[in-house]
């Protein structure tokens, strides 16, 4: 395998490469011609980012729990403060709005003012009904609607937290949608298509805000954010790249085929998405971006080479040849190792994060090919480069830069230490202040109406993350037992004390609301039955209950009557004190429901994803343990030295180990889109150790293994490289920022940060360690060799010279 990439291989390919220069190019049309074709393939996710996998206990208790009662993320809620919503004219066209909702065959049901129904009592069947509430032939008496709001607002408890806010004043309504579409591209038409169209004609003709939210919403409304931002990226990312190479190259035409390249990267990324049937995710969508980004480099890298050669013998043929002679190993192992801190997502056993690792790792490789076979064919066609091409190798202000770090390299390295010491230290004592959210919302578009919605129902709703906990009686029809209902009603008082959770919502209130209704709707009497009564009043509710149609327990308890559920909703703002309020529950659950009768689990969207990033946060440090791992046995394959894997190690962790810092400091929180940014950093600030090494062991081969000598050659040549790569690729990661999405913004920001701080650490601390490890032995090199000396000569020479001594 060694030999087989061994100098003599590279330079038979450089060979083969040149002589048959056409078929490659009809190769690579080919290739993304039918790479094109799969673009048919591509589709954009609508399912929820599942961070747990499916054998997981809080995954399961999930699933459990969505068997036994339905889809809880099918519903979209809207809702207005607005009290002139209550005038005859505008109430009737809300009424016209929630009709045409409910006749959609992609709604299941509509609950709102307008068809709301009351619970009354009907002797004669011992069984209670659902009544209208309203009467539609009263509806344009302005006095008429004006006492019945009150009347809800005062008279209906039941309702209190589900359709309104008692001391605001707000209204809502609530679009439950088949949960066969909530999945499916019908979600994104009903709200694209019928949904928000008729909340703005809403809007416009009756000057009254409405908002709305609900995870089906909110999914919608990101995915076609993501869908403008690929564009987005996508230019941005091929401008700054292109810009940043045309700067330091001055040429043209070594601009365009650079452009050229990482556009067929950018189609062969599509195509390789839709040949694997991937779905387009908030992650996959940055890959054709990525390309750019690390395409760039990899063109700097050949062309630099290129002009170094071609201005020490002004011989084009020779200096395309050397391109890949000389670097093309160097190369081949810094784009394995960018494809290895990729790659090494595929261990984290999720899979979006899979998918995002597969296609980037692939990607990442093919880039390679096309720029180490297209870059000196098309050089091969075009004229040599002149003077003005060349400049950039000596540069003034790039070139003193380089310099001054050449001298700390070599005559302060003591105070190079001292200063990573800091930092070191100084990034450890921020880590410690950092901490782990797993906010569903966080990282959604701040600056959108829809993230303003979200922010509104908060604050009128006391939160919109719905939190589940399931009471299982361990027996069937246990749950409207009196003992159960009053144990239930105890838990629910004593948890909705925890700060950060909404009113609870269950079947004790609508056993409440049965008194309420056997008592001709006497608010008074909104409160559990006393021992004599519940015999009638639960028998009632059970007769109810028996009408499949109007089965008003069936969101509430299971069809066996085993189990009970109780939603509590948080602000999504309160993700990291998850595991408190979740401990909270548990020990109140643990006080008031003996063990033995009864278990309680604890679950919903909240939950779960909060556990969903811890996982992923394992998982994570596993893959980036995995990455040090691989790279440090590619480092000693390269080298057969433990010291030499050290001194690929260290300058990598130390950026690592700054980013974390900074992000402790400034309360940047560690959650899915931060965890990313450690792997993707790694992957990429590695490139340049590696390039360095790769350099450096081919050094050592020409200097007669000169340790210093072959680090300050390794500087002179690969190090300007290294610093045009760096730059490009912190303005290449820096374009993320300009996303909507928080998530996004953190990864572009703090990877950008975090590949400066590794440019700076492997141009000075990586050279600075290299001699340090060998400081002995390059030493040693430096001394005279008197015994090899005096072997060279013979002894007539010896005795001649010692006669000049005297």
């Amino acid at each position: 395998m060694v030999k087989w990439f061994s100098l003599g291989f590279w330079a038979l390919l450089a060979r083969l490469v040149l002589r048959n220069r056409v078929a490659i190019l009809i190769s690579v049309v080919l290739i993304t011609i039918f790479l094109a074709l799969q673009w048919k393939n591509i589709k954009f996710t609508y399912t929820e980012a599942n961070l747990l996998p499916d054998n997981e206990i809080a995954s399961i208790e999930y699933n459990a729990f969505l068997e036994k009662f339905g889809e809880e993320g099918n519903l979209i809620i809207i809702g207005s403060k607005n009290d002139s919503l209550f005038t005859p004219e505008i109430f009737e066209n809300w009424c016209k709005m929630m009709r045409q909702f409910q006749e959609n065959k992609s709604v299941d049901l509509v609950l709102s003012i307008d068809n709301l129904k009351e619970l009354k009592k009907n002797d004669s069947l011992q069984t209670f009904e659902l009544k209208p509430f309203l009467d539609n032939s009263k509806l344009k008496d302005a006095k008429y609607l004006s006492d019945k709001v009150n009347e809800l607002r005062n008279d209906l408890p039941f309702y209190e937290g589900l359709l309104f806010n008692k001391k605001s004043g707000t209204i809502r309504g609530a679009i439950y949608l088949d949960k066969k579409i909530v999945n499916t591209a019908e979600r994104k038409d009903f709200v694209l298509e019928i949904l928000n169209p008729a909340v703005e004609k809403f809007e416009l003709e009756n000057k009254i805000d409405l908002h709305i939210s609900g995870m089906p919403y909110i999914r919608t409304m990101s995915t076609e954010t993501i869908k403008g931002e690929i564009g987005m990226f996508i230019g941005a990312s091929l401008l700054i790249t292109s810009l940043l190479f045309f700067f330091f190259f001055r040429s043209f035409r070594a601009t365009l085929i650079s452009i050229i390249i990482v556009i067929i990267g950018v189609m062969w990324s599509f195509g390789i998405l839709g040949l694997f049937n991937y779905e387009i995710t908030i992650l996959t969508s940055l890959v054709p971006s990525l390309i750019i980004v690390i395409g760039i480099p990899n063109c700097i890298f050949l062309t630099n080479k290129y002009h170094q050669e071609y201005k020490v013998h002004k011989n084009k043929a020779k200096a395309l040849q050397r391109v890949t002679t000389k670097i093309g190993m160097a190369t081949l192992i810094t784009n394995l190792t960018t494809a290895i801190g990729f790659g090494t997502f595929v261990t984290s056993n999720n899979d979006l994060l899979i998918e995002f690792g597969i296609v980037t790792a692939i990607n990442i490789f093919a880039l390679f090919f096309l720029c180490l076979f297209v870059i000196p064919i098309f050089h091969s066609y075009i004229p040599a480069p002149v003077e003005r091409h060349l400049e950039h190798l000596d540069r003034g202000s790039v070139r003193r830069f380089m310099d001054w770090i050449l001298r700390n390299i070599k005559t302060n390295r003591v105070k190079i230490y001292a200063v990573a010491g800091i930092f070191a230290v100084l990034s450890i004592i921020g880590i410690l202040q950092m901490k782990v959210t797993g906010s569903i919302i966080e990282d959604m578009p701040k600056k959108t109406e829809f993230f303003q919605d979200i922010v509104f129902f908060e604050d009128e709703f006391d939160g919109i993350m719905p939190l589940e906990i399931v009471i299982d009686t361990k027996r069937k029809k246990g749950v409207m037992k009196a003992s159960t209902l009053r144990r239930m009603e105890e838990f629910e008082t004593k948890i909705q004390k925890i700060e950060g959770l909404s009113k609870p919502i269950s079947v004790v209130n609508l056993v409440k609301y049965a008194k309420q209704a056997y008592y001709n709707g006497n608010p008074e009497y909104f409160e559990l039955p006393t021992s004599q009564e519940q015999s009638f009043i639960l028998s009632y509710v059970k007769n109810t209950a028996k009408d499949s149609k109007d089965n008003v327990l069936k969101s509430y308890v299971s069809d066996d009557g085993q189990f009970a559920r109780i939603t509590t909703f948080m602000r999504d703002d309160n993700g990291e004190n998850m595991p408190a309020i979740e401990a909270s529950i548990r020990k109140i659950a643990d006080e008031v429901f003996p063990k033995d009768a009864y278990e309680v689990n604890i679950t919903g969207k909240s939950l779960v994803f909060q556990r969903g990033t811890n996982y992923l946060l394992d998982n994570l440090l596993s893959s980036l343990v995995f990455a040090f791992f691989l790279t440090a046995l590619l480092i000693g394959f390269m080298f057969r030295s433990f010291k030499m894997i050290l001194v690929a190690l260290i300058p990598n962790l130390l950026p690592l180990l700054m980013t974390a810092g900074i992000m402790g400091y400034f309360g940047i929180p560690l959650k899915p889109s931060t965890i990313l940014v450690f792997g993707i950093a790694f992957g990429l600030s590695v490139d340049d150790t590696v390039r360095f090494l790769s350099q450096y062991r081919e050094e050592l081969r020409n200097n007669k293994w000169k340790i210093k000598k072959s680090v300050y050659a390794t500087f002179n040549d690969a190090g300007l490289s290294m610093f045009y790569t760096s730059i490009v690729l912190f303005f290449g990661f820096s374009v993320f920022m300009l996303s909507s999405f928080g998530g996004t913004i953190a990864l572009g920001g703090l990877v950008s940060i975090t590949l400066c701080f590794g440019m700076l650490s492997n141009l000075m601390l990586l050279p600075a360690l290299v001699l340090t490890m060998n400081k002995r032995l390059a030493n040693a090199q430096e001394l005279p060799e008197p015994n090899i000396r005096l072997r060279e000569y013979s002894d007539a020479e010896i005795d001649d010279l010692d006669n000049k001594k005297l």
